[in-house]
């Protein structure tokens, strides 16, 4: 994981946006998994790619019961235009699992996809790690 991924993390810890944990219909406490996905995209492509996300994507991960956390692009000049990082939320890494399967079968998905690459693909590498906060985290 490129070091921007982590610095991104360290934002959601240090900003507060979100709780690792959350309460579920019972009222007990669930821990939740929190994904980092780096996306590299062919120069010139990364408008394309956040205009899907805009559009479309983070619709879909909502649908699929994913949490859209927060999305960045790097400062650093070497991957400004190139690359986006961003963080969902899972109920586990099970139900990640699940939600990414749900999230690939989707017919309209499929088909806002096959729209958007129709000039070629907009992404040439994906990079997905999953953490847990520490018992120390201030999330907890």
């Amino acid at each position: 994981m490129k070091n921007y991924g982590i610095c991104a993390l360290l934002s959601i810890v240090l900003l507060g946006i979100g709780g690792a944990v959350q309460e579920s219909a019972a009222g007990e406490a669930q821990a939740r998994v929190f994904e980092i996905r780096t996306y590299t995209t062919p120069p010139g492509k990364l408008d394309e790619l956040h205009k899907r996300f805009r559009e479309h994507t983070m619709k879909f991960f909502e649908r699929h019961g994913m949490t859209n956390v927060a999305y960045w692009t790097p400062q650093d000049p070497k991957l400004a235009d190139t690359t986006l990082v961003y963080v969902l939320a899972h109920q586990s890494r099970e139900t990640a699992k699940a939600n990414w399967q749900a999230f690939s079968a989707d017919p309209e998905w499929q088909r806002v996809r096959a729209e958007s690459e129709a000039k070629g693909p907009i992404v040439t590498k994906v990079e997905s790690v999953f953490l847990d906060a520490t018992d120390y985290s201030p999330m907890q």
